[in-house]
């Protein structure tokens, strides 16, 4: 007795603990979720909402700036994704080494752009690559360009440095999480791999990625959910809210909420599409780790 009695006792008291973060969560996130969603199928501002039911979703079919946004945000998932858990990872095994001196200052370096703030980052690249920027100084220089690039308006290089920002910026974060991984896969698993006369390659393949299978899908998933989400980057380096070569789906939300005449109704439409997004792709991902 005396034994249910306190766990009847622990129980009351981690709801106790648990329930205001629950109810935070429950406020700020779900009940949220549910009003975007209403507010999904309505139409109009203020007093004047009216039910339209799927028009908002029938819509997206034909708003072609919709179709550019989504077509650039696969670019740079395609692009800029795999090439930066692909540096973090190489990051990770340099840093992981034990013949490695200066670990914490090479650490830190690594995850110092995580510390600079968004709009600073990108306002910085946004100098570099500039008409006039450092960049196009330094091609000129060294006669790689005849002219000086427009980077920030052509639709092609633009989206390079915008993969470039994101690339600097995420890289280090995702090095941690690897690093994280590394140093929890026991050294003496590549003892007896060398004893058995593995080279370094045949240990990297056979040990190290399939051990950093579960970090490698986290931080897939968490890369492929911020990408779908990338507004900063954009709105801080793009030219205009009319750019379509680099425009992404967060961004042509803020266009349709705060720009021209406010449309929130189509806008919360649009936003469950990233939902939708996320939940299929991080499925796919789930289930493609399990089999591999």
């Amino acid at each position: 007795m005396r034994r249910v009695f306190l766990s009847k006792k622990y129980s009351r008291w981690g709801w106790f603990f648990v329930g205001p973060a629950a109810i935070l969560i429950f406020v700020l996130s779900f009940y949220p979720m549910v009003q975007a969603f209403i507010l999904s199928l309505q139409s109009g501002l203020g007093n004047n909402l009216r039910f339209t039911g799927t028009r908002n979703y029938l819509r997206l079919l034909q708003d072609t700036v919709f179709h550019s946004s989504v077509a650039n945000v696969f670019i740079y998932l395609i692009f800029q994704v795999p090439l930066m858990l692909f540096l973090a990872l190489i990051l990770a095994s340099i840093l992981n080494s034990p013949k490695l001196k200066g670990k914490v200052i090479f650490r830190t370096i690594i995850f110092l752009p995580c510390a600079v703030a968004l709009v600073s980052s990108a306002i910085i690249f946004k100098s570099f690559f500039s008409l006039d920027g450092i960049v196009n100084l330094v091609l000129l220089r060294l006669k790689l360009i005849p002219d000086p690039i427009s980077w920030l308006t052509d639709p092609f290089w633009a989206k390079v440095v915008i993969i470039l920002v994101i690339t600097w910026r995420w890289t280090g974060y995702n090095t941690i999480f690897y690093l994280a991984g590394l140093q929890n896969i026991d050294t003496s698993v590549y003892e007896a791999a060398r004893i058995d006369g593995a080279s370094g390659p045949q240990q990297f393949f056979k040990i190290t990625l399939p051990l950093l299978r579960p970090v490698i899908l986290l931080t897939t998933i968490m890369s492929t959910n911020g990408t779908l989400q990338l507004f900063d980057e954009v709105k801080a380096i793009s030219p205009g809210s009319g750019f379509k070569a680099t425009i992404t789906i967060s961004y042509h939300i803020y266009n349709l909420s705060f720009y021209n005449s406010p449309q929130l109704g189509y806008a919360a439409a649009v936003s469950y599409t990233i939902l939708l997004m996320v939940a299929v792709l991080s499925l796919i991902q789930i289930k493609v780790g399990d089999r591999i």
